[in-house]
């Protein structure tokens, strides 16, 4: 069965975080996206690091995380980004009908 699933990225420059959004939306992988300022603190380098980020999370179905992956990768300037996803599990029976009548389908793709 494909699960619901909300899909997470970060990243620091507003233009890539634009430009991440608009393409999976134009795309239709996802059905709706959030983006939020956030301050971040992390390891890298063997060296604490902090910086301001931009959170994105999109709204939309397991079966679509590959070509969601493979797109962000394409945009996003970090050397390892962190592209996650969870399941969502207990949601509104209207929200998942909204989710699966604005993501791009199979049978859509081919008409």
């Amino acid at each position: 069965m494909d699960s619901y699933r909300i899909v997470m990225t970060f990243c620091d420059k507003e233009e890539i975080a634009n430009r991440i959004v608009e393409t999976l939306l134009e795309k239709r992988l996802v059905a709706g996206s959030q983006v939020s300022k956030v301050h971040s603190k992390y390891w890298w380098n063997n060296q604490l690091e902090e910086c301001e980020e931009y959170k994105l999370e999109f709204r939309t179905k397991e079966s679509k995380f590959a070509e969601i992956e493979k797109e962000i990768k394409k945009i996003h300037d970090y050397d390892v980004a962190e592209i996650s996803s969870y399941e969502v599990k207990n949601a509104s029976t209207d929200f998942f009908r909204w989710i699966d009548e604005n993501l791009i389908s199979e049978e859509k793709e081919k008409l």
